[in-house]
């Protein structure tokens, strides 16, 4: 690339600080602007990366103000009505979606892409994980922060393989070059950009349609797709139970999970999940079938599961004793969070569980509420905060109280951000899941301090 510099508008995004650490790595200089604040926001600025967090074309750093020299990165949630972003295309910059780069990335270097519904971050960082600890290594752009590496980024010398999740929104997987492919799941989601359940299934075959012949498609058993691939592009199916690749001897206790691997030409047994909630079995099975097809031994498929510790906001325990526990999720739709709640019912038979949960998107919440009602009806106690708007404007009629109305469960309230953990200071439960995608990780930390001063024995 002939650019010197890369600017990034919504730099803090979790895709696109992995882009911007990426440039920085390689030589470039970046600079950047976001919203809001962040712990990656921080964190880049302690790299060396300048960002700032006001609108303003005056910010810019001088440095990136040549066109000649300067390619601008952004993200859909950013505005075209910004003034930067404005100010960049009224002065002739190079201007370029971060799927289109990443696109470029996935073309020169083998792209292994997983997609799907859900499961993606947490498929695509144990696969980044397996293949990093073993001869093979890689390089990933993770959608979350692997809580091994403490990064959302991974470089490697030696390898060409890398790791990508490719992400359906704004059709934006369709810029990549698969060399291998995972698909998780096809459950209906972003319907304002696709609008209908059909339309959004076919831009999964559209993008199974992109892997390179020769490649490698990986699916979920049974999911409602017809995939029309390359030449010579090999299919496997898998799931927990049956697939191609699949678990068996399952042994769920003491707070651990273990079972044997099923491959087309072997079994490895006794796998011992890092993180032992009964959704990982599924995503261990995607993401070791994927080591398995690119050469990593079964010695180390069996370590590199057993010390994998999870992802940042994915089942994210923050307090785990014998009596109560604490943990959050980033599950943001109706199937996650019923296998979200699942699987916490699964680690913790006969226990309260009462859960938060903040909706995120208004198009989201009034084209899933019914299925959104369901899953939270699993939960013994529901608090429901206000929806999170992220790039939508309110719909009128959409909001956490229609939601709240649907869910048939007894115990169930609103509540404020700021009047949470005084909420849950009067309940009584053992065991608290936080879920959704927005920004309640920022109130962890507080209730984090009040559930141990309640909670935890001295």
């Amino acid at each position: 690339m002939k650019k010197k510099s890369v600017y990034f508008l919504g730099i803090g995004g979790i895709g696109m600080s992995a882009l911007a650490r990426y440039f920085k790595a390689k030589g470039f200089e970046v600079a950047g602007y976001d919203r809001t604040r962040s712990t990656l926001t921080g964190e880049l600025e302690q790299e060396g990366i300048p960002v700032h967090y006001e609108d303003s074309v005056d910010l810019i750093p001088a440095s990136f103000r040549d066109a000649e020299k300067t390619l601008v990165v952004y993200t859909p949630a950013v505005p075209s009505s910004m003034s930067e972003f404005s100010w960049f295309r009224d002065n002739e910059f190079e201007v370029m979606k971060r799927s289109q780069i990443l696109g470029e990335v996935t073309r020169m270097q083998r792209a292994i892409c997983v997609s799907g519904t859900h499961g993606k971050t947490t498929t695509s960082t144990m696969i980044s994980h397996l293949l990093h600890n073993s001869h093979v290594e890689c390089n990933a752009f993770l959608g979350g922060i692997s809580k091994n590496f403490s990064r959302n980024l991974l470089l490697s010398d030696k390898s060409d393989l890398v790791v990508v999740e490719a992400d359906e929104f704004d059709h934006s997987f369709l810029t990549l070059s698969p060399y291998m492919a995972v698909v998780t799941a096809v459950d209906a989601d972003h319907l304002d950009i696709y609008g209908t359940v059909e339309n959004y299934r076919k831009g999964f075959e559209d993008f199974v349609s992109l892997i390179l012949p020769g490649g490698v498609l990986l699916m979920k058993k049974d999911l409602p797709i017809e995939p029309k691939l390359n030449k010579d592009v090999r299919l496997y199916s898998y799931s927990v139970e049956e697939g191609d690749f699949h678990a068996a001897n399952i042994r769920i206790g003491g707070g651990e999970i273990i079972f044997d691997f099923v491959t087309p030409e072997c079994v490895i047994r006794d796998i011992q999940l890092g993180v032992p909630v009964y959704v990982n079995i599924e995503n261990g099975v995607a993401a070791m079938a994927m080591a398995y097809l690119n050469g990593v031994t079964e010695q180390e498929i069996r370590a590199a599961m057993k010390s994998f510790a999870g992802v940042k906001r994915r089942f994210d325990f923050h307090i785990k004793t014998k009596d109560f526990a604490f943990l959050d999720d980033y599950a943001h739709h109706p199937q996650e969070l019923k296998s979200s709640i699942e699987s916490v019912r699964a680690l913790y038979p006969g226990k309260r569980i009462c859960g938060v949960f903040q909706p995120h998107l208004y198009t989201r919440t009034r084209d899933l509420a019914d299925d959104f009602a369901r899953s939270l009806s699993l939960l013994d106690e529901l608090v429901l905060l206000d929806i999170y708007p992220a790039r939508e404007k309110p719909i009128e009629g959409v909001n956490s109280q229609m939601l709240l109305d649907k869910v048939t469960i007894k115990d169930k309230c609103l509540s404020s951000k700021q009047g949470l953990v005084d909420c849950l200071s009067h309940k009584d439960f053992d065991v608290l899941l936080m879920v959704g995608a927005g920004d309640l990780d920022l109130l962890i930390p507080e209730v984090e301090k009040r559930m141990r001063e309640l909670r935890i024995k001295s």
